[in-house]
C-alpha cells in the first residue's frame, strides 16, 4: 500500500515558518513511528500570485483534490492589497474550500493549563475549556448570489445574499452531531432566526435532523448574538457549536481569545469522503500571515502544529498520535517554553519559531 498523501501549501507571512516547524515533526513521525508520508509543496496566497498571476494554479488545485489532506500556512499581506477582489490571495483559500466542497469547518477552542492566565477572562472562567465551533463553510453569505457593488439612483449599494439550502444545513448539522457523540455529547445550534428567514429554515432543519437520527445527543438552540455574549460570560456551557458561515468565523475568532492567542488555534476543514474513505480535507491555523513579524523567527507555530494533530485524527485515523502531539504541546507550555505572543511581560526573553519546534520534538522523543 502506498504512503497517504499530504500536500503542503506554505503559502504568505509566516506561513512557510510555521509550515517548517511541521515539516519537522512529519519527519519524525516517519523516523521514530514509522508512520510515513507522501509529502509534496506548492504555492497558494500571494506566493502563487507572484509566481503565475492567479492566488491559486489550475495544477495546484487539481493536486489538492488528489491528495488524502492538503496542510495551509496563511494567506495575504499588505502587498497584495491593491490587486482586483478577483486575485487577491484570500481568494486560493475560498476556491479550495469551494471546490474540494469542505463544508463543514472545525474549530477547536482549548485553553491549556498553563495559558489560562493569558485569556482576557478570570483563570476559573476559562480554566480547562474544551469547545468545538462547527461553522458551515461553503454557502451562506459568503458565496450567495446575487452580490457586487452597483449603482442605484445617486449612490453605490453594497449586496450580499444569505443563502442556505435544506441539505447544506443538514450535512453540517451531522457532523456536529456525530462530533459531539465522540465529545460531551451535546450540541448548540446558533442562527438569528428572530430576523432571519434562513435563520428559520436553519432552526428547523437543524431539529429535524435531532429527532430523526441523534435523539441521543442533548440539543439546545441559541441566536449568534446571545452566543457570543455567552462565550464571553460562561464559555464552559458549551460542548459542540454549530452556525453558519458569517456567525462561524465570528463566533471562532471570538472563541479565539479566550484561549489567551490566536497563535494556539487549530482549524480542520472537511468535506464528503473519497474513494478510500478519508474525507476531504484541508488543515490551517486559525491565525493570519501576520506579516508584521514574517521572516524574523518570532511567530508562533503551535497552531500549525495541532493542524497536524488534527490531520492525525480526521483525515488518517491516528487519534493516539493526534493524542501525542497535544500532549507534547501541553507539556512544552506547562515548562514555561512561549513565543512572543504568549509572554507575560517584555521584559523577558521568547522562544523563536523554532525554539518552539525544538522543544515540541525533545516532548515528542520522551514519549518514545
Amino acid at each position: 500500500m502506498s504512503n497517504p498523501s499530504i500536500l503542503i501549501l506554505a503559502g504568505d507571512g509566516i506561513g512557510p515558518e510555521v509550515m517548517g516547524q511541521v515539516t519537522r515533526i512529519i519527519d519524525w513521525f516517519g523516523h521514530k513511528r514509522g508512520l510515513t508520508f507522501d509529502v509534496s509543496e506548492d504555492l497558494v496566497g500571494g506566493a502563487a500570485y507572484d509566481a503565475h498571476g492567479t492566488p491559486l494554479h489550475d495544477d495546484t488545485m487539481a493536486k489538492a483534490q488528489e491528495v488524502d489532506a492538503v496542510l495551509l500556512g496563511a494567506v495575504g499581506g499588505p502587498k497584495y492589497d491593491d490587486l482586483d477582489f478577483s486575485v487577491k490571495p484570500e481568494r486560493g483559500l475560498l476556491r479550495l474550500r469551494k471546490e474540494m466542497d469542505l463544508f463543514a469547518n472545525l474549530r477547536p477552542a482549548q485553553c491549556f493549563d498553563a495559558l489560562a492566565d493569558f485569556s482576557s477572562l478570570k483563570k476559573d472562567v476559562v480554566a480547562g475549556l474544551d469547545i468545538m465551533i462547527v461553522r458551515e463553510l461553503t454557502s451562506g453569505i459568503y458565496f450567495g448570489e446575487p452580490r457586487g457593488i452597483i449603482e442605484e439612483g445617486n449612490e453605490r449599494v453594497g449586496i450580499n445574499t444569505q443563502r442556505y439550502t435544506e441539505s447544506e444545513i443538514d450535512r453540517v448539522a451531522r457532523s456536529a452531531f456525530e462530533l459531539a457523540r465522540r465529545r460531551g455529547n451535546k450540541v448548540c445550534s446558533m442562527e438569528k432566526a428572530n430576523v432571519m428567514e434562513s435563520g428559520i429554515l436553519w432552526r428547523e432543519i437543524v431539529q429535524k435532523v435531532h429527532d430523526e437520527d441523534y435523539p441521543d445527543v442533548e440539543l439546545s438552540h441559541m441566536y449568534a448574538d446571545a452566543g457570543v455574549m455567552q462565550l464571553c460570560r460562561w464559555p464552559k456551557q458549551f460542548d459542540v457549536i454549530v452556525t453558519d458561515n458569517l456567525f462561524g468565523d465570528l463566533l471562532s475568532d471570538a472563541a479565539a481569545m479566550l484561549t489567551g492567542s490566536l497563535g494556539m488555534l487549530p482549524s480542520a476543514s472537511l468535506g464528503a469522503p473519497m474513494a478510500n474513505g478519508r474525507p476531504k480535507a484541508l488543515y490551517e491555523p486559525v491565525h493570519g500571515s501576520a506579516p508584521d513579524i514574517a521572516g524574523q523567527n518570532k511567530a508562533n507555530p503551535i497552531a500549525c502544529i495541532l493542524s497536524f494533530a488534527m490531520a492525525l485524527r480526521y483525515s488518517f485515523d491516528k487519534g493516539d498520535e493526534a493524542d501525542r502531539i497535544e500532549k507534547a504541546v501541553e507539556n512544552v507550555l506547562a515548562n514555561g517554553v512561549r513565543t512572543a505572543d504568549l509572554m507575560p511581560s517584555a521584559g523577558e526573553t521568547p522562544a523563536t519559531t523554532r525554539d518552539m519546534g525544538d522543544a515540541v520534538l525533545a516532548e515528542l522523543d520522551k514519549t518514545l
